[in-house]
């Protein structure tokens, strides 16, 4: 059986920060990321967006290269620091803070 077809594929992203929201209007998805204006991102035939919370991002459809794709150009509008971790993350990634790779390699 072929999963894109029978299930799909999804990714999660997460907008963590203070006024980081989604929302949906019409066909485009629109970003508040501390920038002096909102972000404004068309979304591509064939997949589905759905927001969660205004700060949850459910990227879904069938093509997983599409996907990935679209999760990855609303990633690079503001990737998470690793100091503080705000910024638009995947909603399974772990953040190493910098400090404990630091001593992790020089306890060694």
């Amino acid at each position: 059986m072929v999963v894109g077809v029978s299930k799909g594929f999804e990714k999660r992203l997460q907008l963590v920060g203070v006024g980081y929201r989604a929302m949906l209007q019409v066909k485009d998805l629109v970003l508040s990321l501390g920038f002096s204006h909102p972000v404004r991102m068309a979304i591509p035939e064939g997949i589905q967006v759905k927001v969660e919370d205004n700060t949850r991002i459910v990227v879904s459809g069938y093509d997983k290269s599409a996907i990935g794709q679209f999760a990855a150009s609303v990633r690079k509008w503001r990737p998470p620091e690793p100091y503080k971790g705000k910024g638009v993350k995947y909603a399974d990634e772990v953040l190493i803070h910098p400090l404990i790779l630091f001593l992790s390699r020089n306890l060694e």
